[in-house]
């Protein structure tokens, strides 16, 4: 994987010479330098009011975004607003390429945003190579004023894409459980954002505790578990309409679900008897089908991308480890054979890694093969847990508790475990899950 940026290898224009050659950055080790970056305010070509204020704020506004995602990506490093031009509306196409070459900038974001005949917003993302004094790609984005911020998500997951030939991933979503209150009686609540925490809302009222949510792949629908009438059981809850529905109507508890990749199935946890297996049932309720029979307690069930086989958490071999099967149940087999115990398995929406978190002298989120070799520890904090990926694979979201207070934080990490930052949220929370790339 490299971090690949079509800009000249020289740094200073005084050392410019006629053909420039490519920069390539290895960061599969984590220690790429940040790529300078300019993105100032975005111009319009007439001032007009919108439901989401006027068009020459939304121009700073939406700029400030693009910054934002890529400053978090943790590969980027733009320049401070001190050290930007005020770009006009003509320059957007025909930039100061002296100007940006003096400020150290290697890349530059230019664009517009302009109030249309019909009530939307068009929002123009234009990427240029400073020193090589060319454009990169450009594109239009049509919004209405209410979805500023998707256009603003779009240019960066375009520039995102262009300068490091990885999938796009800021304009997405993330749902998890809100929490507050003391340690003893928490009060646990469903809860949705952008991925950068902007956009915030609850789901449900915190009357019952809700755990494990996610997403559906049409990203309408949330899966997850509520205490209700103190048993466990599995719901789904429509996004657009508030309502929930109960997934199995079962006297024995029903948890830890999670939707196949084509949404036909969700698959879960029950325990009977004082064994727990996994069971897959139809999205819409039905008979469930049980695929596992061991003796212990099997759960924690994720996909493969393809849908063709499932990692999962069992102590059947007496300690708690990760297993591989094939989505019908067939052909189980152990991954994990590390130091410690394994659980909250998550594959990769790449299909090539495992995430998982590793509980022995602590707990801690990491990455392994799908075969169980090659493994990663990527945090070292006192309790990470609940790993959740990315749309493109490159990020991983998780959950921190404090030690002692029992508050807990939403974080996330680069692949290569490093750039670890705190994901802003009113509250404590827990259990994120990152869904797919937004329409």
């Amino acid at each position: 994987m490299r971090f690949r940026l079509a800009l000249s290898l020289l740094s200073l224009a005084l050392f410019a010479a006629p053909a420039a050659a490519q920069l390539e950055v290895d960061i599969t080790g984590g220690i790429a330098q940040p790529m300078p970056i300019a993105i100032p305010g975005m111009p319009t070509p007439n001032v007009a009011n919108t439901p989401a204020g006027d068009t020459a704020a939304l121009g700073q506004r939406v700029a400030d975004v693009v910054t934002n995602d890529l400053k978090n990506s943790g590969l980027f490093n733009p320049l401070p607003k001190s050290a930007l031009q005020t770009v006009t509306h003509p320059q957007v196409t025909a930039p100061d390429y002296t100007f940006w070459t003096q400020s150290g900038a290697q890349a530059l974001i230019q664009g517009f945003v302009q109030a249309n005949g019909d009530g939307s917003l068009t929002v123009g993302c234009y990427l240029y190579d400073v020193l090589a004094r060319t454009e990169l790609t450009r594109q239009g984005f049509v919004v209405q004023p209410a979805q500023w911020r998707r256009a603003a998500h779009k240019c960066a997951d375009l520039v995102y894409t262009r300068l490091t030939g990885e999938g796009p991933y800021f304009d997405s979503r993330v749902v998890y459980v809100s929490e507050t209150g003391p340690k003893t009686s928490r009060i646990k609540r469903l809860a949705i954002m952008d991925q950068d925490g902007a956009n915030h809302r609850f789901l449900t009222n915190g009357q019952t505790i809700v755990l494990t949510p996610r997403f559906a792949p049409n990203q309408q629908t949330i899966t997850y578990m509520s205490y209700t009438n103190n048993r466990a059981r599995v719901y789904v809850y429509d996004i657009g309409s508030g309502s929930q529905r109960l997934v199995v109507d079962q006297p024995n508890m029903t948890f830890s679900p999670r939707f196949s990749p084509d949404g036909r199935y969700i698959v879960f946890s029950m325990a009977i008897g004082g064994n727990t297996d996994i069971y897959r049932v139809s999205a819409g309720g039905g008979t469930p089908q049980r695929l596992t029979t061991s003796p212990g307690i099997d759960t924690g069930a994720s996909y493969s991308p393809d849908g063709s086989k499932i990692v999962f958490e069992s102590d059947r071999s007496g300690t708690q480890q990760l297993y591989v099967m094939n989505a019908d149940g067939s052909g189980q087999n152990r991954i994990s054979f590390g130091s410690g115990r394994y659980g909250s398995a998550a594959w990769s929406p790449r299909g090539d890694l495992i995430a998982f978190t590793r509980i022995g002298g602590g707990f801690n989120v990491g990455v392994m093969n799908i075969d169980g070799s090659g493994e990663k520890i990527l945090t070292n904090g006192w309790q990470d847990e609940g790993p959740s990926w990315s749309p493109n694979g490159r990020v991983i979201m998780f959950f921190r508790t404090g030690q002692g207070s029992g508050k807990a934080d939403l974080w996330s990490v680069d692949l290569t475990g490093v750039n670890e930052r705190p994901v802003p949220t009113p509250l404590d929370g827990s259990d994120p899950a990152w869904g797919p790339l937004l329409p």
